[in-house]
């Protein structure tokens, strides 16, 4: 395949890992009514584990120390940034948590200059802050409000995303991405299920809501969107996939106007504009630094 179709799928991997992040945001937040986060995450993450175990089961003859380690660190990374976010979530609306996790879009460039010694170019930069700016106004409670503890922890989530995304362009080469993805889930399932023993964040009865709710979580929203992220970004750039990442909100926006009809304003028209535009001068930028040449 070529190195150019190669980078076109790795691109609809992560679009698609967005729009099933975006969709599932109304069936997280119902879910949190009736299991505490810890154990949701904790549920969500064997989940996940258990189903590519199972369904990949031949690739554990390929496993080796590199593998559990590189799996362990990328089980940090995420399970403490969905903790974080998860929590913060209580504390905060959902369009200010949303609008604060995705400072990972412009941690990214910086935090792979100090990992890989690549320097962000201009483009990098604009298109970073314009997606910032976007998501900002397609997502940000209109009402605003003072920072306060949840934002602070959304914060904190976003810089673990960004650890994440820089992470999985350092450890995934050479190795089997789904493989990689399995270890990531059990580690992150063990990490959630210790949270939720020392808080006591166990559910009770659980209803056949928020039964079906965890299956998707775990299946849609985690083992198969997870895996596309880690596939997607094997193979596109890390800025790249910070930016495309962070039209997970945007779809959680588009998905509410659709199904619960909520009213389509013009920030955010003006929010998707903007992201559209910092997507397009990222993806171009090849095309426009032999146009400044010429």
């Amino acid at each position: 395949m070529s190195e150019k179709r190669t980078g076109v799928l790795a691109r609809l991997a992560l679009v698609t890992c967005t729009l099933i992040w975006g969709s599932g945001f109304s069936v997280m937040k119902n879910t949190l009514d009736s299991v505490g986060s810890f154990s949701l995450l904790a549920i969500r993450f064997s989940i996940a584990s258990l189903l590519l175990s199972a369904v990949f089961c031949l690739k554990f003859r390929k496993m080796n120390m590199g593998y559990i380690t590189g799996g362990a660190a990328l089980g940090l990374f995420i399970g403490a940034a969905y903790a974080l976010q998860t929590v913060g979530l209580s504390f905060t609306t959902p369009g200010k948590n949303a609008f604060f996790t995705v400072v990972y879009c412009l941690i990214v460039p910086f935090l792979n200059w100090a990992v890989a010694k690549k320097r962000p170019d201009r483009y990098n930069i604009t298109a970073a802050v314009l997606c910032l700016a976007g998501v900002g106004l397609a997502s940000a409670a209109p009402e605003g409000g003072n920072v306060n503890v949840g934002d602070l922890l959304t914060l904190c989530s976003g810089f673990l995303f960004a650890c994440h995304i820089v992470a999985v362009s350092r450890i995934a080469p050479g190795k089997d991405v789904i493989l990689l993805t399995i270890w990531q889930f059990i580690f992150s399932a063990l990490i959630m299920w210790a949270a939720a023993f020392a808080a006591n964040d166990f559910p009770g009865k659980l209803g056949g809501g928020a039964i079906a709710s965890l299956l998707y979580l775990g299946i849609v929203a985690t083992a198969v969107a997870l895996m596309l992220q880690n596939v997607g970004q094997k193979y596109a750039p890390p800025s790249t996939a910070a930016l495309i990442m962070s039209l997970e909100s945007v779809f959680g926006v588009a998905f509410s106007v659709i199904f619960t009809h909520e009213r389509l304003t013009p920030r955010l028209v003006l929010g998707f504009a903007l992201i559209f535009a910092a997507l397009v001068i990222s993806e171009a930028k090849p095309g426009m630094k032999q146009k400044s040449l010429s």
